[in-house]
């Protein structure tokens, strides 16, 4: 059986309900995955990027608590968010057809 999202550290409910409609279902999926490319889908599928979002996955997946990223760690990290919303946020699409993207029914930009 696989452990849901919401048991990694710092995920609750909400997380849980984004990586779904990214397609992913189970920690082991998003531990997979990494932080990088699981935010990117999450971005791809209608989430709105957000920094503390993208960090508290990024420390969670380290098993350590949101608020422990500091100084240059969290420089870099910011990084590397703003490298994914570059390239995986659409700002121009709408949430309608980021939904319908998700599931398939319009081609993707």
């Amino acid at each position: 059986m696989s452990d849901p999202v919401s048991s990694i550290r710092n995920l609750g409910p909400a997380y849980e309900e984004a990586c779904a409609r990214a397609g992913i279902h189970s920690a082991e999926e998003l531990r997979a995955l990494g932080a990088d490319e699981a935010y990117a889908r999450l971005l791809k599928t209608g989430s709105r990027p957000h920094f503390i979002g993208y960090y508290v996955l990024v420390m969670g997946l380290q098993g350590r608590p949101w608020n422990d990223c500091k100084g240059e760690e969290k420089k870099a990290l910011r990084a590397r968010f703003d490298a994914i919303k570059a390239r995986a946020y659409d700002k121009d699409r709408s949430d309608f057809e980021a939904a319908l993207d998700a599931i398939g029914v319009i081609e993707r930009r």
